[in-house]
């Protein structure tokens, strides 16, 4: 049996970073595995369908390298792979289950006759399940399959498209669980063995509540949505990663993974039943260890949407290994890009102004302006020389030099970050700290 999976998101909002842990778990049990990965969009909410949605998710899914192998933009065997364009194959379907007897009509909408005993679903992940109906389904377990505007809903085109695009393996998220003995029904009365079903953990924040756009914390909502790690300069490679951890053990301790063995080491059996906790804080810390351990020219690549303006090579190559985000290089680069620094005022506090600070600042002036060589080992030499000859430590020189020239209290390695800029734009700059502090 080859295994097709599939991802069937809606285009009616953002990309939810659930969604995005179930595509990417659909995505690797078919790499694993040698099957196709299929990419289907629900698009029959009219109403809230959108085109700017539709391109969120493929381009939010073609970021983190979720290439499906059918599917919109690509085509395949059992398209239209829009189930707004799938409705003649929906009638057909329809047709047959009112031909059989398990479907009729009431109140003007189209209902299904659903099996009055209850239904266990033999689940990969849940185990077997098997779910007590609510007092109202008790009552009256039959449901709508086809509105009165003639419009099909969910459960139905769900199976439909399932039978129809030869799904053998069906991996989302837990909520759907209680849908399942409905879909389980249709496939029995349409004649067609169903998929194995493996409900995968719900992703929480950290404090154990839902993920939601609507979460009235702001900074929780944002948690929500796959477009805020993209702007605030997460990699793929890192998320991906992290995502690939929410639900699914490698059974070791291993943290930091390729794509690579991932895929190699990926089964349904190693999914987790507990519901895992998304911590923003060491997804950043895996998007900082990436960065440093990439490719300087893949940094580079990266880095570009995030600077005001290009900025060389060698000065990234100075601040690659400091941060963890992206989207704070303007922070970390400013001071090779802007000639009018701006001295941060807790930087200011922590070194000091006044004559003595002006002082410090001309004799470093002197001491690089007659400095032969202009390297970060020649600039390191001559500066704790000058510290030797007045008797004090290099940091009395260090931290006045680092405020003069970046205008912060951090920063890259001073003595590289001073051989990047430059003999004259070091001595510029220390005069004009020397002026604007030394009062």
């Amino acid at each position: 049996m080859t295994v097709r999976v599939r991802f069937a998101p809606s285009p009616t909002g953002f990309l939810h970073i659930g969604s995005v842990r179930t595509a990417l778990f659909n995505w690797l049990y078919a790499r694993h595995t040698g099957g196709t990965f299929i990419l289907r969009i629900e698009d029959t909410d009219v109403a809230r369908n959108t085109p700017e949605s539709l391109r969120t998710i493929l381009d939010g899914l073609r970021w983190l390298g979720l290439e499906w192998d059918e599917g919109p933009e690509k085509g395949g065997p059992h398209g239209p792979y829009f189930q707004s364009q799938r409705a003649a194959i929906y009638r057909r379907y329809v047709e047959q289950l009112q031909r059989s007897g398990h479907a009729y009509e009431r109140e003007g909408a189209l209902w299904f006759r659903m099996p009055r005993e209850p239904i266990t679903v033999p689940d990969l992940v849940a185990g077997p399940v098997t779910r007590q109906p609510t007092d109202r389904e008790a009552a009256d377990p039959d449901f709508v399959i086809v509105r009165r505007d003639g419009q099909p809903v969910f459960h139905l085109v769900n199976v439909v498209d399932d039978i129809e695009m030869r799904i053998t393996h069906v991996i989302r998220g837990e909520d759907h669980l209680s849908n399942t003995p409905k879909h389980l029904a249709l496939f029995r009365a349409l004649g067609v063995t169903p998929p194995a079903y493996a409900h995968i953990p719900m992703i929480l924040n950290a404090d154990g509540s839902k993920m939601s756009k609507s979460d009235p914390d702001p900074s929780k909502a944002r948690l929500a949505s796959l477009a805020t790690y993209i702007a605030d300069g997460f990699v793929p490679e890192a998320v991906r990663n992290y995502l690939c951890l929410l639900g699914w053990s490698p059974k070791d301790d291993r943290q930091i993974m390729t794509i690579e063995e991932v895929i190699e080491r990926f089964d349904l059996p190693q999914i987790l039943r507990a519901n895992a906790r998304f911590d923003v804080t060491k997804l950043t810390w895996m998007n900082g260890e990436y960065l440093r351990a990439m490719s300087l020219e893949r940094f580079a690549e990266l880095a570009q949407p995030f600077l005001p303006k290009p900025v060389p090579l060698s000065v990234l190559a100075l601040v690659k290994e400091k941060i963890k985000l992206l989207k704070d290089l303007p922070e970390w680069v400013g001071w090779a890009v802007t000639e009018e620094i701006e001295f941060d005022p807790v930087a200011v506090e922590k070194v000091g102004r006044g004559p003595a600070l002006a002082a410090k600042l001309e004799a470093l002036a002197s001491q690089f302006a007659t400095t032969t060589e202009w390297s970060a080992v020649a600039l390191e030499d001559a500066l704790k020389r000058l510290a030797t000859q007045r008797g004090v430590k290099p940091a009395e020189f260090i931290h006045p030099c680092r405020l003069a020239v970046s205008g912060r209290a951090i920063g890259p390695s001073l003595y590289p970050m001073l051989e990047a800029l430059g003999r004259e734009r070091v001595l510029t700059r220390l005069a004009r700290a020397a002026k604007v502090l030394g009062q």
